[in-house]
């Protein structure tokens, strides 16, 4: 059932839809971010078929506040990086926001990662609809290797949209910040999260994430839709660990199913994700249609 809006209709989303994902840089994850990459183009098709034209801001946090290449060997473009150059810098030209905490990741920098910079459109930290090969300009992204830094997605996630628990003054989505012109009042927001541990690293808990995200959208909580696609040997059966017991509590998946409205959690162990984001690209579509803009 539809929302009475009274006298007034719902302005609709017209198809804007601002997407963060927070990809883990852990080691064994070195399996899960090539499915993640084969199913973006299912995504995109899917958003197509749901919403028709579509309009998108696709930012990968960074979530860390370093940025070194301990093997100049990694750099794939002698136009970035020196490959025959000294760690950890290689001779890249790095800046602030390459070592910010939540900006747009557009250059990742250890193994298995793109090991160049990722130059969009616009020349913005976030890819937009005008990309000409949206498939190719996220897997740009996507590809932020592993053995790094532990997954702080929650953290990078509210940093990325001037919301961190902690307060501070810096301004990401503001004038001159790194992610200038990502967070738009009249779209829904989306999170994509995808990590092969709990979730226990970020400050906070689920209430706290949950205060934070609805903020973001002034407390429209059709506003905002999430889904992680994670370790799932918490529960039973389950396809990570099917023949052990379940472990302990995901505050994940507790903040996933218990606090968000529009929560999902899906499994990392699954064979392919395409399926994952079909499900999600539907419930966008009667979001978007009533969705009012702050």
């Amino acid at each position: 059932m539809q929302p009475d809006f009274g006298d007034v209709a719902p302005a609709g989303c017209h198809g804007k839809i601002d997407i963060i994902f927070a990809i883990s840089t852990e080691w064994w994850m070195k399996d899960y971010q090539t499915r993640l990459i084969a199913a973006f183009p299912e995504f995109a098709q899917a958003l197509q078929d749901e919403l028709g034209a579509y309009d998108l801001h696709i930012l990968v946090t960074d979530s860390s506040y370093t940025w070194s290449m301990d093997d100049c060997a990694l750099c794939q473009d002698p136009a970035d990086c020196d490959p025959s150059g000294a760690p950890d810098l290689c001779g890249a030209n790095i800046d602030e926001c390459d070592y910010t905490m939540g900006s747009g990741e557009t250059f990742a920098s250890e193994a298995g990662s793109s090991g160049r910079r990722c130059k969009l459109v616009g020349g913005h930290r976030y890819i937009t609809s005008e990309e000409p090969d949206l498939a190719g300009a996220f897997e740009c992204l996507a590809r932020v290797g592993y053995g790094s830094a532990t997954p702080q997605a929650f953290d990078s996630i509210l940093a990325a949209l001037d919301h961190s628990l902690i307060e501070t003054d810096v301004n990401l989505n503001g004038p001159g910040g790194c992610n200038e012109g990502f967070l738009r009042d009249d779209a829904l927001l989306l999170l994509v999260i995808i990590q092969n541990s709990y979730e226990w690293t970020s400050l906070g808990g689920p209430y706290q994430w949950r205060k934070a995200l609805y903020a973001v959208k002034g407390g429209d909580e059709d506003a905002v839709v999430a889904l992680a696609i994670t370790a799932d040997n918490d529960i039973s059966p389950n396809l990570c660990a099917p023949d052990s017991p379940p472990g302990n509590p995901n505050r994940m998946r507790i903040f996933m199913e218990d606090y968000l409205k529009h929560g999902n959690m899906a499994s990392i162990c699954a064979p392919a994700y395409g399926s994952f984001f079909r499900d999600v690209a539907a419930q966008l579509a009667p979001l978007c249609d009533q969705f009012i803009p702050d």
